[in-house]
Formats: structure tokens, sequence, C-alpha cells
């Protein structure tokens, strides 16, 4: 019998489908096996140093520290002098200035050469701001400026402190206060760095300036800003600028293997927005179907319920995770030596804790939420108050018309209240002289630390300045354990100083 034949139409159509599928299928594992290779040579061969070495001109000798234990403890006296004078800042209205005018005897007793020194020109800025200028050698070359500042938020022994916020109790070795982390450990050690080195007969080659303001925590508009105006009536420019912000973290961040400093080259933008709702008022006995507070509830519900877009890998934080992957473990190692490929997992991730969320979203706080007088009475008006800080890969108004859009009720009016953009991102590569200079200065002092380029999420005076220079950096010299940041949330400011060792 001859074989029966089958219609070539009918396995025509039948063979090509399965060759197309082979053809995909082997395409697909091609594509594989290429992504595979690439990021396995990326993750072997990444240099994660490139473009932060120290530079050669930088790679000179300090002068060496020699302190007795009298002049340690002497120190320590005067730190602790300068946490119990209570420089708060309530409002913009009211500061204590009895307390800054204590603050400035402190100083001028404290630190006796550098307010004598005929290199050191000092003046008040604003009546309780300082700044010192102390000229170089080589005038061609651009000075610097350090900040830090004088005043503190509000404590009290209510807020759950472990000793009084403005005691600087000493207990098990660390010093409690408000504002020995923000930021009278940072001022303290600027002025006693230039205390020492006059002292010893230094005089710099670059030039510098030290600025000291009276009003960080209401937004610097009176100290910060005043020695701003100074220097450009001056026509002063300066080569980078140095405030308080990031620090070295020591298993803090989680996987990483080994303590890291981080540099901080930009800070997010902030903006205050107030929703408010108005409707007429009314007897709770005869309510209507939507309140004013129940409208803007459901206004806020909204704007916490649909977080601001994921920008992990857009903006700053990328160059930090990547310069650090070599100090994780496996897999992370390979997925964050690769973020070109795994920066939307990584965002994933890193969204789900809110001190990591912050690094891959401009974030969005309800701090205040006002309605009504009278238990019986439905208030006419409702008011929340929602805090924003926003993302170095967003606009101030982008972040507006997002609330709007998210809102998407013309009942709700939405008033910014005050805000600003993200800071631009400052150099931090080889050719950078200010982020060379503070690395070369971390590692002297931290020589086992990682140091890597990094985002603050909270604000400083150092914004004000971005008219003076291209590069402003934010970096205190304080190590911190896991816990310890929780010290400053918790409005218990803790050092980090453990041992007199570590005061230098």
């Amino acid at each position: 019998m001859r074989a029966a034949r089958v219609p070539h139409s009918t396995l025509g159509p039948k063979f090509k489908m399965i060759r197309v599928s082979k053809i995909i299928i082997g395409s697909g594992f091609a594509v594989v096996l290429i992504l595979i290779t690439i990021v396995s040579i990326r993750t072997l061969s990444l240099d994660v140093n490139a473009g932060l070495q120290l530079a050669h001109w930088e790679k000179a000798s300090n002068i060496s520290l020699d302190i007795d234990h009298h002049k340690r403890e002497e120190l320590i006296a005067h730190f602790k002098e300068a946490i119990r004078i209570p420089t708060v800042s309530f409002s913009s209205t009211e500061i204590n200035t009895t307390a800054l005018l204590r603050f400035n005897l402190l100083l001028q007793r404290a630190f006796p050469t550098v307010f004598s020194s005929s290199l050191v020109h000092h003046e008040l800025v604003a009546n309780y701001s300082h700044l010192f200028w102390v000229p170089g050698s080589q005038p061609n070359l651009m000075p610097y400026l350090m900040l830090a500042h004088i005043d503190v938020v509000p404590a009290s022994e209510s807020d759950g402190w472990v000793a009084p916020p403005f005691s600087a109790q000493e207990i098990d070795g660390f010093i409690y206060g408000r504002g020995t982390i923000d930021d009278k450990g940072s001022l303290m050690g600027i002025l006693q760095a230039l205390e020492y080195l006059l002292i010893k007969g230094y005089a710099p080659r670059r030039g510098f300036y030290i600025g000291l303001g009276h009003d960080e925590e209401i937004s610097g508009y009176k100290g910060a800003m005043n020695i701003v105006r100074l220097l450009q009536q001056r026509d002063v420019q300066l080569s980078f600028v140095l405030d308080e912000g990031l620090a070295v973290l020591d298993g803090v961040i989680s996987g990483l293997n080994g303590p890291a400093a981080l540099i901080g080259v930009s800070e997010k933008g902030s903006a205050t927005v107030k929703l408010s709702v108005s409707a007429p008022p009314g007897h709770a006995s005869m309510p209507p179907r939507e309140s004013s507070i129940g409208i803007l509830a459901a206004a806020i519900k909204r704007l916490e319920e649909n977080p601001m877009p994921r920008l992990f890998g857009h903006g700053p934080e990328r160059a930090t995770f990547e310069h650090l992957a070599h100090k994780f473990r496996y897999p992370m190692k390979f997925i964050l030596s690769n973020l070109w490929l795994f920066s939307p997992l990584v965002g994933r991730f890193l969204e789900q804790k809110p001190d990591s969320n912050a690094l891959v979203r401009t974030t969005t706080a309800i701090t205040i939420f006002n309605a009504g007088v009278k238990t019986n009475v439905i208030p006419s008006l409702a008011e929340a108050y929602v805090n924003l800080r926003i993302h170095s890969a967003q606009s101030l108004q982008e972040v507006l018309d997002l609330i709007r859009y998210t809102v998407g009720d013309h009942r709700v009016n939405i008033e910014l209240i005050e805000g600003f953009d993200p800071l631009p991102v400052s150099s931090s590569d080889e050719t950078s002289y200010g982020f060379q200079i503070i690395k070369k200065t971390v590692l002297d002092m931290f020589p086992t630390v990682v140091v890597a380029p990094g985002v603050c999420v909270g604000n400083t005076d150092s914004r004000h300045f971005k008219a003076l220079t291209t590069d402003i950096y934010r970096f205190i010299p304080l190590w911190f354990k896991p816990g310890d940041a929780k010290s400053v949330v918790r409005s218990a400011d803790t050092s980090t100083w453990e041992s007199q060792e570590t005061t230098k």
C-alpha cells in the first residue's frame, strides 16, 4: 500500500509555527545569556572608586594631633557648656536671644586664640551669627567655607529624654543633650581645630571662611542669608561649602559589610502645602451628606494611598549604591553593580521602609490637620498641611501638579506656603577639590571606611550659598550605629562620641 500523504497546505503552517517558536525561544536564551555575561563582567570589573581616587595634589601630610589628657578634659567641658546653653529657635519671631549672647561669650572664652589672632578676621552678622575669615598666603586660590549653626530646636523632658535635654549629662561615655549632633558638635569641632592650628603656628595657603548661623532651624533667613549677602557685596566666590549632613554609617545600611562615610552632594527640595475645604456651617443634628472634614480627609487619604512616583536611579542615590556595591555580599553585589538593569527591583525593595523610601521618591507627610471648635457644630473650614521632600529628579512645580492631579477635587483648595527645588548635584570626581579634600580628611580620621557620595533628605543652611559656589557638601564626622538616628527623630540628640579617643 502506498503511504497516505498529508497535504502540504496542512503541514506548512504548523512547521512554520514550530520553527518561529524555536527561533523566539533560542533568541530569548541568547539575550538572557548575553545579559548574564554583561552583568557578570560588570560585577567583576566595576571600578567602585572610579572618579573617587585621592588626587595626587591632595596626598599631603597633616599637622600631627597632640592633645594631652588635661586639654581633652577642657575640650569636653567646653562642649558640655555649649550644650547647656538653650539656644532655641522657636519660630521666625521667637528665638532665645539671651542664650545666643551667652553662647557668644562662651566662644570667646573657649577659643581665645581664634578671637585674638591677627590672622583671623571676625565679625558679627545680624547680631548673633558669626563670620570668620582666615586669609591664605596665596590669594589667587579660591577660598572655601565651613558652616555650622548655633541654634537648636525646642526640647522638653516629656519627649522621652534619657537625661534632661540641656544637661549635657554623660552616661556610659555618651553625652546627652539637644544639639550634640545638630549641630554644636560640628561648630565646636571646627573652632577647636582652628584654635589648635593657630597655636601650632599654622598659616593656610588657601584662605577660608567659617560661618556660624543663629537661626538655621527656622530656615536661616537672618543668619545664613545675611552672611551670603555680605560675601556677595565683597564679590566673594567660593571653591566649595561644607555643612552638616551625612555621616559615617556603621551597620545602618542593611547588608553592607563595614562602615561607609557618605558625603552629601545634594539635598532634596522641600515644600509645605496647605489643603483647605470651605463649606456652609451646620449643626450636628442635621448633617449634610459631605462635610468639609470628610471632603478634606478623602483628599488626604488619596495622597497617602498614591505616593509620588518611584525615581530610584534617576538621582545621585544611584552613584551611592554603585560605589558601595563591592561592600555587599552576593547576590546584592551582583544587583547593585548593575543598576542599569536592576534599578526598578532595587527601588521596589528600598520603598518598603520609611528611611530608605526617602531615597527613592518625593515623600509626602501629613503634619497638621485642623477643623472644628465644638462637638455639635459642623465646621465651615477644614485645613491640613502637607510637608514634601522633593527628589532630585523632580521639580517643585512637578510635585504641585501631581498633588492637584491626585486630589482631583475642585472643592479642595491647594496653596503653596513655601518651597524650593532640589539642590544641584555637586561634583565628586578626581578633579573636584572640595570632595577630594573632604574625602582625604575622612580617610585620615576613619581609615577603615569606604567613602561614597550621598543625598541629604533634610535641608541645611548651605542651600542659601548656591549663588556663591557650584559645589556644596554635607558631612559631619560622627559615627552612627543602628538606632542612633532614631534618637534625633525622638528629639533626643545623643552624641556618638563614645570615648575621649573619638572626640578629636
